[in-house]
């Protein structure tokens, strides 16, 4: 039934195919049924047929009645829901020119205009059904809390606007629907053409071209360009190659979003190229997505920075809550030119030059390599005439035996505590800070807050959260560590820049990061504990420096006794605690890896509320990924996270669907170049 006004009342019009009187026909059959299996009896037993008979006319009675009855009773429902509204509303309601319906607080459709019933609901009735029919599957609850909402019904898009109404005891929901279909078509085509901006380096093009043939050369690029045109061929993009090694493309959203899907299958794609020698080609990409081209370039440009700066090999979108990665699967290549490294030493020298003292500060819970890279440093500025200081908290260090070293040396001004670092801060102090570039995991933030001149000297993946007015941003993440940078510094620092006992504090650090000299260990590694080597540094009195209490070796023993396999790694959990918990759960960690078919190892121990992971890797397996999807970070071989507000049981089943996830992409990442390699 539908409402109509005519003559000043509102009249009941019978629907088309009322859904209330569809139950007739099934109705009269019943009743056909009913009368024919009664008329069969009476060839078979005449009284059965009698008492059958009278049976059957009173039910057919009492269900003409009833049935009469019902129709009534929705007719005078009808009425009343009809009655609920004035006079004035339903002249003003059934001539709104826009489609208007009605619904109850309880959730049901009680009136609708012709336009509604002819353009939301293509001629049918909906008189009675719920109000999620018409609503987008909106439940009544939710449509009470909004005042529009965005819906589809049978292809068509509505913004539908709520306007409560109090009628007598009830309240009732009057519903205006706006049809703009166009409209969002139209907005959801210029979305989707928006143009995004993408730069590709061939990120180890001067490791993969050398020693190899012209003939090799040439066919290497022209495998790599071969790929990236028919991965653009595939859109609508264009590609333009503006270097040997550098690529712009321009493409649509609607093909990143593809893209974005396929996890940049292209850098997949691309490792599977390798030369003679067995070093596998590999791309960064950097994406920006803008108002106009031109800062979708300038945004792209700080993409691409970001994806070289964590190790390459990976892509990095730049969106408005920061950056995307993917990729990121292999070891970063290490560049042999010492080039860069003795333009920063320069530019550090006019800086020191230019002020007056000089702070050194690394990360919270300063280890051997922090804290060995900010003595060589400080040693080294002290040498050029200028006044430097370690800034570094001494109960909180785990490099303890290095500062002891400086203790009986009578060499412990070097270091000093934050509070007073803070009075000996001016405008013209420089701050260096080592072995980090996160400013929420400085020894002491306050300082490099208040700090106008400030140098950044790194090894680790860059990470979004990365100081970003540091004057010079020394940044190597194929380096070993940041010992390792410091030591290739101090060379072009002057003559006897640092003494025997800076040079075993940099080699301690350089084997701490390597493990001594196993992983990340490359040339320039060596070259630089060559020169160490010849400064003094005794590898006997270096490896002092990692000895250990028998209370740490055995809480270390206790933790590796934990240990769990899961999918070749290791997952180790202390509820102990304990004094030297950090150095005894890193030192488990590394220790872990000796294990048989373990790729990677992972120890978990409660600290300050929370849950703090040490993640260490051979380099087959990428732990930085896996700390970063729980919120961590590090690089490649190791890495770390703490998760605040965590219990164990919680920090480890988010530890094992990062480590999940990893696994599952890097088979997918592995599936990509094995179908690009039987191609080629």
């Amino acid at each position: 039934m539908a409402l109509r006004r005519k003559g000043g009342r509102v009249r009941l019009k019978a629907m088309k195919k009322g859904k209330l009187w569809s139950i007739s026909p099934v109705v009269v059959l019943l009743a056909a049924a009913l009368v024919v299996s009664t008329g069969a009896t009476f060839f078979l037993n005449r009284t059965v047929f009698y008492v059958e008979a009278v049976l059957v006319v009173f039910t057919l009675g009492f269900g003409v009645w009833r049935f009469a009855g019902l129709k009534r009773d929705i007719h005078r429902y009808l009425m009343r829901i009809s009655g609920q509204l004035d006079q004035t509303s339903q002249d003003a309601l059934a001539s709104f020119p826009l489609p208007v319906a009605v619904g109850s607080s309880q959730g049901e459709v009680l009136w609708y205009n012709d336009s509604f019933r002819n353009q939301v609901l293509d001629g049918t009735d909906a008189f009675g059904d719920p109000l999620e029919t018409i609503m987008g599957n909106l439940k009544i609850k939710e449509l009470q809390k909004k005042r529009f909402v965005d819906i589809q019904v049978l292809c068509r898009s509505y913004t539908v606007y709520i306007s409560p109404v109090r009628v007598r005891e009830s309240t009732l929901y009057i519903l205006y629907y706006i049809d703009n279909t166009r409209l969002k078509e139209i907005a959801e085509e210029y979305a989707l053409s928006r143009p995004a901006v993408m730069m590709v380096y061939i990120d180890n093009i001067e490791e993969v071209m050398q020693n190899i043939r012209d003939s090799e050369r040439a066919q290497i690029t022209g495998r790599v360009e071969t790929i990236l045109e028919n991965w653009i061929g595939s859109t609508t993009g264009i590609l333009r190659k503006y270097g040997s090694d550098r690529f712009m493309i321009i493409l649509e959203q609607r093909h990143l979003d593809g893209i974005i899907e396929g996890k940049f299958d292209i850098l997949d794609r691309v490792r599977a190229i390798q030369t003679s020698d067995h070093i596998s080609v590999t791309l960064s990409i950097g994406v920006g997505q803008g108002e106009t081209l031109k800062e979708s370039e300038d945004l792209a440009r700080q993409a691409i920075e970001m994806a070289l700066g964590r190790g390459g090999d990976q892509a990095a979108v730049k969106t408005k809550n920061g950056f995307d990665f993917y990729g990121g699967v292999s070891k970063g290549v290490e560049k042999r030119t010492k080039v860069r490294t003795r333009v920063v030493a320069s530019a550090l020298q006019e800086l020191v030059a230019g002020s007056e003292n000089v702070l050194v500060m690394g990360h919270r819970f300063s280890d051997l390599d922090c804290l060995g890279s900010a003595v060589g440093m400080a040693a080294a500025i002290r040498n050029l005439g200028k006044p430097a200081y370690v800034v570094t908290q001494r109960d909180k260090t785990l490099a303890r035996e290095l500062m002891e070293r400086y203790d009986k040396a009578d060499r412990s001004d070097m270091f000093i505590e934050p509070d007073t670092a803070m009075n000996y801060l001016s405008r013209k102090t420089l701050l260096i800070v080592t072995d980090t570039h996160n400013p929420n995991m400085l020894d002491w933030p306050p300082l490099y807050q208040r700090a106008e001149t400030v140098v950044v000297i790194d090894h680790h993946r860059k990470m979004v959260e990365h100081i970003d007015n540091a004057v010079i941003f020394y940044h190597e993440p194929y380096s070993s560590s940041a010992s390792e940078m410091v030591a290739e510094l101090v060379q072009y620092m002057g003559q006897n820049s640092i003494t025997r006992l800076e040079a075993e504090a940099l080699l301690a650090g350089i084997m701490l990061d390597t493990r001594s000299f196993v992983m990340k260990a490359g040339v320039r590694t060596f070259e630089a504990a060559a020169y160490l080597r010849r400064q003094g540094a005794d590898t006997v009195e270096v490896k002092r420096m990692f000895s250990e209490s028998a209370a740490t070796y055995r809480k270390k023993a206790d933790i590796i006794s934990r240990a769990e396999l899961y999918k070749h790694t290791a997952i180790a959990c202390d509820t102990g605690g304990g004094q030297d918990i950090r150095i005894a759960a890193a030192q488990a960690a590394d220790e872990l890896l000796s294990i048989k078919g373990v790729d990677a190892s992972f120890t978990l121990f409660e600290e300050n509320g929370g849950i703090n992971i040490s993640a260490r890797s051979l380099g087959n397996f990428n732990v930085q990924l896996v700390m970063e999807a729980i919120g961590g970070g590090g690089h490649l071989t190791m890495a770390g996270a703490y998760l605040k507000e965590k219990s164990m049981e919680q920090a480890r089943e988010l530890l094992v669907r990062a480590i999940d996830a990893h696994l599952e992409e890097r088979e997918r990442s592995l599936q990509v170049q094995l179908t690009q390699s039987d191609r080629i």
